[in-house]
């Protein structure tokens, strides 16, 4: 049972917020007392998780740069500071070999995967360290260690996130803030939806898959840790 009290007056950024990983993830730290702000593209998607949760929401191309730094701004503007947590869950994802991938495509993984997440960061963090405080979790992926066929802008995308914060950890040691890069295996959420990877031998089955719900007790595990305790990373998948 989830503590309703754990996250009882702390604030809550969630990118990728109106489906898969980070919907759970809002659901989950809404459900410990936290107040979240969801950020994503789909309006309506997120006004019915902002109903959900009693938070609010952002509605923000990650690949627009003006926007993120726009709504960013007035994000810790209203509150007065940086959110307490900031959860990268947002994210893009195709399956395609190296022969044939597009260049639209390898464009787009960086962009969101990996781009989008280092501007959340860079607009949040200046504030999280002159306060001295603060939780970044950034979701990769097994495929962020491992090579799978066809994963060549995912994998580029998600190596280059694992690099992004190897660097980070070493930038904010001894600051007070803290972050996770949180490496799931598959997860079945909707980017699988048009792969139909149960038709395709060479994918998991979705049945096997770990559910969003288990990445967001992931992120609702580091985010109730004490201040003191550093997980740098946490690599999860199903038993």
């Amino acid at each position: 049972m989830i503590d309703p009290q754990a996250l009882k007056g702390r604030t809550a950024l969630v990118t990728g917020a109106s489906r898969g990983i980070g919907r759970a993830t809002a659901e989950r730290l809404a459900e410990a007392g936290a107040r979240v702000y969801g950020l994503g593209r789909s309006a309506d998607a997120l006004a019915q998780v902002a109903r959900d949760t009693g938070g609010e929401s952002l509605v923000v191309d990650l690949a627009d740069d003006v926007s993120v730094w726009s709504a960013l701004d007035e994000l810790q503007e209203g509150l007065g500071g940086p959110p307490a947590i900031v959860v990268n869950a947002a994210g893009v994802f195709g399956i395609q070999a190296c022969a044939e991938e597009t260049v639209k495509s390898f464009d787009l993984n960086l962009s969101i995967n990996l781009r989008g997440t280092f501007l959340v960061v860079r607009s949040l963090l200046p504030a999280m360290l002159a306060r001295g405080d603060g939780l970044i979790v950034n979701v990769g992926s097994v495929a962020g260690r491992r090579a799978y066929p066809g994963n060549s802008a995912y994998s580029a995308s998600k190596f280059g996130l694992r690099g992004f914060h190897e660097v980070l950890l070493e930038e904010i040691r001894g600051t007070g803030v803290r972050a996770t890069l949180l490496e799931p295996a598959a997860t079945d959420t909707p980017i699988w939806d048009d792969l139909d990877p149960d038709a395709n031998p060479g994918l998991p089955d979705r049945k096997d898959m770990m559910s969003p719900d288990d990445v967001a007790d992931a992120v609702l595990f580091l985010a109730t840790r004490p201040e003191t305790v550093r997980v740098p990373l946490l690599q999860i998948e199903r038993a």
